[in-house]
């Protein structure tokens, strides 16, 4: 590894995440094992969704581009589309500094866009969604799939799926930079 590529990556190896406890903003937390999503304040549970469906292959820190897995991390609300194919969808800032970090070491990206990724994210906005390790991964509805099939099967391409119904109501607590903690 270069010495430039090592300085680069320790640059940006300290940052660090807000205790959720101590948080009073309204957060998500996603639960891949049950398959639960919470809306929380702080440590309190605000509303529960029992049953999400996550992607075909799981959830994993180890994500790339069409692996149908769900991303583990901490992300926020990126964008929210109203009119989607999944009736409405709330977009993450996936990938994110942590997932460039593991991708560079591994090799699956390059300087540059860890570059993109990390400029995004000090700026607050949606890292590169067609690199390497994937994009549009978000919060949705059903859309056309069946309720049934939802109850049975994680279906999903690498987002979090709940009903039309549930993702009206998540809707109304979340904005634009809300916190979605995924594990």
């Amino acid at each position: 590894m270069k010495l430039r590529q090592i300085i680069f990556f320790l640059a940006f190896l300290s940052g660090g995440s807000p205790a959720f406890g101590e948080m009073q903003d309204i957060w998500v937390l996603v639960d891949t094992g049950p398959g639960i999503l919470k809306v929380m304040q702080g440590n309190d549970e605000m509303e529960v969704f029992p049953h999400v469906a996550i992607g075909q292959h799981g959830a994993d820190f180890e994500k790339a581009r069409n692996d149908k897995k769900t991303p583990l991390g901490e992300y926020r609300i990126g964008w929210v589309n109203e009119n989607s194919k999944f009736h409405r969808f709330l977009g993450l800032t996936y990938p994110n500094i942590d997932n460039a970090k593991r991708a560079f070491l591994t090799g699956l990206i390059g300087e540059q866009t860890v570059r993109s990724i990390m400029r995004a994210e000090m700026d607050d906005g949606v890292p590169p969604q067609n690199t390497p390790l994937g994009g549009q991964i978000g919060i949705h509805g059903l859309g056309p799939v069946e309720r049934e099939f939802h109850q049975v099967f994680n279906w999903t391409s690498g987002c979090i799926a709940l009903t039309n119904e549930e993702i009206d109501r998540l809707s109304k607590w979340i904005k634009k930079g809300t916190v979605v903690v995924i594990r």
